[in-house]
């Protein structure tokens, strides 16, 4: 008697159970910035965002190799989707000459131990 009890009692609850409700957090706002400028090597780049949870906006600057600075400006979020601006500073610079080209020449055969004996 009690293994039947015990049976439908588990029956009525595996049927009336349901999973917890998902735990869902709140808005995630956040804020970074970072930048990278070396006069010695050229480098020169940095990034600003900032989002409120629901959006995100923020900028980017990259030195190119030419000489000019890109910065894309941009805005996403899940209606309009992502949506960038992109604009550059400066004018192209080109190299008129260029120098010899580099070649390197073997150094010799290689590493070539002695045997050895014990």
């Amino acid at each position: 008697m009690f293994i039947k009890v015990a049976t439908i009692l588990a029956v009525v609850c595996a049927c009336t159970g349901r999973p917890s409700d998902p735990y869902h957090e709140g808005l995630m706002p956040y804020s970074f910035a970072y930048g990278v400028a070396d006069g010695y090597s050229g480098v020169d780049f940095g990034q600003d965002e900032k989002s409120d949870g629901k959006s995100v906006k923020g900028s980017y600057t990259v030195q190119l190799p030419d000489g000019r600075k890109q910065t894309v400006t941009y805005n996403a979020d899940h209606y309009g989707g992502y949506n960038a601006n992109v604009e550059y500073y400066g004018e192209a610079q080109y190299p008129h000459e260029y120098g010899p080209p580099i070649t390197f020449k073997p150094h010799g055969g290689g590493y070539k131990p002695e045997p050895t004996y014990h």
